[in-house]
């Protein structure tokens, strides 16, 4: 097994606190609400949210992918972070045993915030990781992103 480590930023206009409820805690909910061309549906599988916790999201018919299995690795309020792994799914393309994410938001000067992550892919084998796959995933993430941040821009009620 291989490890593939890449990061990625996304910046935005709301608060550190918001994000972290809204696109990191809560996103598949959220996403469901204001983007079921994403996803279709969220079943919690096991747990209560925190560490341990699996769901499985069926995606929608914007996706040519069908379902992803997440399991919840940590959760961290106090330092807003957050991780989790895609365990199951045909994302995984078959030549990946999981694809690990770590956020961490954090506030910026003009009272908005910057999610940085770090992924792992965790290969199968000797399996080559696909820069171009790489690359459309950060982009659909801050496609994905966006989508929310617009959600919490319009509902300014909504995460506090």
């Amino acid at each position: 097994m291989g490890v593939y480590t890449t990061e990625h930023e996304i910046t935005s206009t709301v608060s550190p606190t918001r994000v972290f409820k809204g696109f990191l805690l809560d996103a598949d909910s959220v996403i469901a609400k204001v983007a079921p061309h994403a996803i279709n549906q969220v079943e919690i599988l096991e747990g209560n949210g925190g560490p341990g916790t699996i769901k499985k999201v069926t995606l929608g018919e914007g996706s040519k992918f069908k379902y992803v299995k997440h399991r919840v690795d940590s959760v961290d309020h106090d330092n807003l972070t957050y991780g989790y792994s895609l365990i199951e799914g045909d994302v995984l393309l078959g030549k990946l045993e999981k694809i690990s994410h770590e956020s961490k938001v954090v506030a910026s000067p003009d009272g908005g915030s910057t999610i940085k992550t770090t992924i792992h892919y965790h290969t199968i084998g000797d399996a080559k990781i696909d820069e171009e796959h790489v690359k459309i995933g950060k982009e659909k993430a801050s496609g994905m992103f966006k989508i929310v941040e617009g959600y919490l821009q319009a509902n300014p009620d909504a995460y506090n």
